[in-house]
């Protein structure tokens, strides 16, 4: 009964710790419910990035004495002080009787420690409860942490005959309106969104969210050649949202005048070494990662998708089918890469979402380093 009890309370954190997607990042998303007699009489969430943590503002919201109460949190409370407090101390302070954590902290600073502190303290301390759940749930966070790396999701729209864009080049729109509100969501919990020149060049997006409630990404564009339009929407709405340009040095020596403009309009540009003007993707992925940039969903085309699976760089993958045909046209994935059907590409874990008539396939890389 009490393992059930724990599982339904933990959900709830969970519930609670995704109202701060897309604006605690790097940090974690975490919530937080304490319990007393059968009853939650405090809930709370990490809000915002150097902000107050979810059991602090639980404790803040409490209508009861928590004195002998149960603590429940999705990830283990921090031990350290670092923009706040260590929440160990507060949990200690304030009487709390029992903690049921869903998953440890990876990072190095917590991983156990906070749990010890807690136990030392004479407070029991309940772990591993629904802990896939919640490791998915920050699946960001644990990349990030781990690996000094972003988060990777590839995003796609295709026709059921593999096309991104028709034989003129037009691709608005191959999804319905249902499945574009789904991406706008997407865009509003991860910390960029990434392109290639091509994806400017042709469709000249703004990367923003519209057609939701939520933060804009950080816009990201990788130009080898510094060849996109410096009137293009992306860099034209760039004091307004943070945009970052990679370029070669051979791109920018060869446009200093674009550069310089682009610079003025606000475009924050990284100049990648290299001996032509392709610019090395695990550079890129290093960079962001530096500028605490935790997740990254790519909207590119073909061969920017296509080099992010070439090179296993990406964690996550999001395939939209619409029940379209174009016939010739560009498709989804450049035939640059090619696996044997003895040993594919593939996808684990996969998920499929019908959004109206498109189908929306969900899936984490196979083998993929976690």
């Amino acid at each position: 009964m009490k393992n059930a009890e724990d599982k339904k309370y933990l959900q709830e954190c969970f519930k609670l710790a995704q109202k701060g997607a897309g604006y605690v990042s790097p940090n974690p998303l975490v919530g937080c419910v304490i319990v007393k007699d059968g009853k939650i009489i405090g809930r709370g969430y990490h809000k915002q990035f150097g902000k107050a943590h979810a059991e602090v503002n639980a404790f803040k919201r409490a209508k009861n004495n928590v004195k002998g109460a149960t603590l429940y949190v999705n990830l283990e409370p921090c031990s350290y002080f670092g923009k706040t407090p260590p929440c160990t101390e507060v949990i200690i302070s304030k009487g709390i009787k029992r903690v049921v954590v869903g998953t440890r902290d990876p990072n190095t600073l917590v991983n156990g420690a906070g749990i010890r502190k807690l136990r030392t303290a004479g407070i029991q301390v309940v772990e591993g409860i629904l802990e896939p759940e919640a490791k998915q749930l920050n699946e960001f966070f644990h990349k990030y942490i781990t690996q000094k790396l972003p988060f990777v999701t590839l995003k796609m729209a295709q026709t059921l005959d593999g096309k991104i864009a028709d034989y003129q080049g037009n691709s608005r729109w191959i999804s319905n309106l249902e499945t574009r509100k789904k991406v706008h969501e997407l865009r509003a919990k991860y910390d960029a969104i990434l392109v290639g020149a091509n994806t400017v060049h042709k469709d000249d997006p703004e990367l923003t969210v519209r057609l939701v409630k939520g933060r804009n990404p950080i816009r990201v564009v990788l130009d080898g050649s510094l060849s996109v339009s410096k009137k293009s929407k992306i860099f034209l709405t760039a004091t307004e949202n943070p945009t970052l340009l990679f370029t070669s040095k051979k791109g920018y020596l060869k446009n200093l005048k674009k550069a310089s403009f682009l610079k003025n309009m606000g475009v924050k540009i990284f100049v990648i070494k290299s001996k032509s003007t392709i610019i090395s993707l695990k550079t890129v992925l290093n960079i962001l990662a530096k500028n605490s940039i935790a997740s990254i969903l790519v909207e590119g085309g073909s061969e920017v998708v296509a080099q992010f699976i070439k090179n296993r760089f990406a964690d996550k993958i999001i395939y939209t089918i619409a029940p379209k045909i174009l016939g010739k046209g560009t498709p989804a994935i450049s035939d640059k890469i090619r696996f044997p059907i003895t040993n594919p590409f593939e996808l684990q874990d996969v998920t499929f979402q019908q959004c109206g008539t498109d189908i929306m396939i969900e899936g984490y890389i196979k083998n993929r380093e976690k």
